[in-house]
């Protein structure tokens, strides 16, 4: 059986919890910042 093409995860993910929608935020931008002192390599999706 094939796979529908759009599950509509990826997008979901990136629009909740993608870098722009952090940077929006004090508190998403708070989240960045974080994880670049720890050294992440992704800092968001």
């Amino acid at each position: 059986m094939t796979q529908r093409t759009l599950h509509g995860t990826s997008r979901k993910r990136k629009r909740v919890s993608g870098f722009r929608v952090r940077m929006r935020t004090k508190n998403g931008q708070k989240t960045i910042a974080a994880r670049r002192k720890k050294g992440r390599h992704r800092l968001s999706v």
